[in-house]
């Protein structure tokens, strides 16, 4: 009787359960997934390669992925370099469209050049992984590649437009009001954020040490006429006001009242967020924080954020307000269709 029940329980499993286990396992109810970004194809950019002094025409992407390498370094987060690689794509093709020119053609008529100081830094692929080095070499440009792919098309609008989306390496906690490194520019999705995790940065305080003959020199050319005692240089220097982000908004010299961002450039410091203190009896030392205008995306800043879990969406739409992100096939088409 066992031997007939065991038999009965088999046939059940052979002719029931089997079967229902393989349409199961077969299955065509679709997955949801998110359907493959469309590739943007034909778009090229025209630069300035300014150490050669001529113009490259090449793809749009792969533009990006030189500038990425040359702006950030490999080892940051993958979001951290997605959100790099949306800023760099949206900088450049607001150029392109000539919605952002330079006054003057230092592009020689291209679209953007390769000058750091002037648009965005860039590396030929060659270049970027030598300075990398054969063990990281390949690693690296496969991790700027992926994040350059992973972002294609995407760039960053606000009110339908497309933004400038200015950045930095790290601000002194806190990022920059626009108007306030650029006089009578305001804009409002460059807005002063808290920026955290800033200080694992390299060189992030510095300290320079100037004899006071040598500042007071700079000084002079710029202005002329500035008078001081530079025998007791550090009683005649004062910092008036700083900024909502931290820079020194303005100072006094002896005689002269003058923008802090007029003292970064003139003595080529690393920010004006900037302390400056007595050395010795012959000179002074200037200590800064961060590095760069310290407007829009704090590289390092964004980082932190991508450590602690935010994506390259969350890191942008947190560095500049009020924001969106699009492609530019959708960008192109709504423009279309509105004129």
């Amino acid at each position: 009787m066992k031997h007939i029940i065991y038999y009965i329980i088999v046939i059940i499993i052979i002719i029931v359960l089997i079967p229902l286990l393989i349409v199961r396992g077969c299955s065509s109810t679709p997955q949801e997934e998110e359907p493959p970004k469309k590739k943007v194809e034909g778009i090229k950019v025209k630069v300035y390669i300014a150490p050669e002094d001529r113009i490259q025409e090449m793809d749009l992407e792969e533009y990006v992925k030189c500038v990425v390498a040359a702006e950030m370094p490999a080892d940051f987060e993958l979001e951290t370099l997605k959100a790099q690689a949306v800023a760099a794509r949206t900088y450049v093709y607001a150029r392109m469209k000539r919605i952002y020119t330079p006054k003057d053609n230092s592009h020689k008529d291209a679209d953007i050049c390769t000058d750091h100081t002037h648009c965005q830094a860039w590396t030929s692929r060659q270049d970027a992984m030598k300075k990398w080095g054969i063990f990281k070499a390949n690693s690296n440009w496969k991790k700027v590649e992926r994040a350059v792919e992973e972002t294609e098309g995407t760039i960053i609008i606000h009110d339908g437009k497309v933004i400038n989306p200015v950045f930095h390496s790290s601000s002194g906690g806190k990022t920059e009001n626009s108007e306030d490194v650029w006089e009578g520019v305001q804009v409002s999705y460059l807005r002063s954020v808290p920026s955290a995790g800033e200080e694992v940065a390299p060189n992030y305080i510095y300290t320079i040490t100037m004899n006071n003959e040598e500042f007071v020199e700079a000084i002079k050319k710029e202005y002329p006429d500035v008078k001081f005692e530079k025998e007791n240089l550090i009683e005649d220097i004062e910092i008036l006001n700083r900024t909502e982000g931290g820079n020194v908004k303005t100072l006094r010299i002896g005689n002269v009242e003058m923008k802090g961002t007029d003292l970064r450039r003139i003595l080529s410091l690393r920010s004006a967020d900037f302390k400056i203190e007595a050395h010795d009896s012959d000179s002074i030392k200037i200590t800064t924080t961060g590095y760069g205008h310290g407007v829009g995306m704090s590289q390092w800043g964004a980082n932190h954020l991508a450590k602690i879990g935010g994506n390259y969406e969350e890191i942008l739409k947190y560095y500049y307000s009020g924001v969106e992100l699009t492609t530019i096939e959708d960008y192109e088409n709504k423009s279309a269709s509105a004129e």
